[in-house]
């Protein structure tokens, strides 16, 4: 049996069809930031590819890079590439380990996998305004927002890829709005509106929406009579194995102490 797909397909290129240049300003922060990782590297990648919804936003930074939509049978050759980026996607896939196992299998042998997408933190404040005016109006909950993985849950994709040196950080984004229907505009114009099968599909009314801004307003308030607002981007790192990368130590190989270790160079630099 089949399991049931999380997200709408359909829905999807709904709510991407509806994006606009002005609410691509996350996944232009999230390129500029992938980029400035890639200058930490310090080695030439010279055949690039990149899983995207938003081919637009990331063409202009890679001219040269084979442009793959994120789709769940990625159009990806084994082993033929040296960089494979997965960019602002994984949050809505219905298979974010298969996603990253495939992004592995393309690489060449030291390739590296670099992914960027949102992080558990991510309209935080929104869920919980909603969630709290929902249950007063109506005593029950609808899924509206996307459930997004911790930095601990997507940082072990890479290690259940079989991806080598493995690397997750993240990258919190505070940002205020003047009210919940500003906020609601931006994700629209970013394509990033509700697309969970299981969403309702009947119209909400005003006033669960004004009871929600109520809720922001009094639990979440930012300056000047505005709500605050977190998005969280996380960034994830690994390598395609290959004989020349750092080897972990096998267990019982340590000669020392971590102790001995400090108490020795202590020592050294007393003398």
């Amino acid at each position: 049996m089949t399991a049931p797909l999380l997200f709408d397909p359909n829905a999807q290129a709904e709510a991407r069809a509806r994006a606009r240049a002005t609410g691509m300003f996350l996944q232009e922060l999230a390129c500029a930031e992938i980029i400035e990782r890639l200058k930490a590297v310090n080695r030439q990648f010279k055949s690039v590819t990149i899983v995207t919804g938003f081919p637009e936003s990331w063409s202009i930074a890679f001219p040269s890079a084979k442009l793959v939509p994120d789709e769940d049978l990625l159009e990806l050759s084994p082993g033929q590439h040296d960089l494979v980026i997965h960019a602002m996607a994984l949050h809505h896939c219905n298979d974010p380990i298969g996603q990253v196992v495939q992004c592995g299998r393309a690489l060449k042998p030291d390739g590296l996998f670099m992914g960027v997408c949102f992080g558990g933190q991510t309209l935080t404040e929104l869920r919980s305004a909603l969630s709290i005016a929902e249950t007063d109006l109506r005593g029950g909950l609808s899924p509206r927002i996307t459930p997004m993985a911790e930095i601990r849950e997507l940082g072990a994709l890479l290690q259940r890829a079989g991806l080598a040196l493995p690397v997750a950080d993240s990258l919190k984004i505070p940002t205020s709005y003047c009210d919940i229907y500003h906020l609601m505009r931006d994700l629209r114009d970013m394509g990033e509106t509700n697309i969970m099968t299981a969403r309702q599909k009947t119209f909400t009314c005003k006033s669960l929406f004004d009871r929600a801004q109520e809720v922001f307003a009094a639990e979440f308030p930012s300056d000047g009579g505005r709500i605050a607002c977190t998005f969280d981007l996380v960034f994830l790192s690994g390598w395609a194995p290959h004989a020349s990368q750092p080897k972990a130590l096998k267990p019982g190989s340590v000669t020392k102490s971590l102790q001995q270790a400090l108490e020795e160079a202590k020592s050294s630099l007393g003398n």
